[in-house]
């Protein structure tokens, strides 16, 4: 079984609002999955993504494949983090 992290669609027509899931690369868009590690909503300015930054560490350790979109999805939410200043 392959397992990817990929977008699932949620929200409602025009609205987006997307899940970030692990599941088996055979399952379809919307289908069945293992786990939700984030959610990502583009309606909002600037975009809000936010992750279960262990669930997802996890996941890519065990192999997991994150699509193209979740990948740039986790740099972008990286930079965000080292950019944020700690108090």
């Amino acid at each position: 079984m392959a397992v990817v992290l990929r977008l699932a669609r949620a929200g409602a027509k025009k609205k987006p609002y997307y899940h970030v899931v692990a599941t088996d690369s055979r399952n379809p868009r919307d289908g069945k999955f293992i786990e939700a590690v984030g959610a990502y909503d583009p309606n909002q300015n600037p975009a809000k993504v936010e992750f279960d930054a262990e669930r997802l560490e996890h996941w890519l350790k065990a192999g997991a494949t994150p699509s193209e979109t979740v990948g740039e999805l986790i740099k972008r939410h990286k930079r965000a983090a080292a950019a944020k200043p700690t108090a």
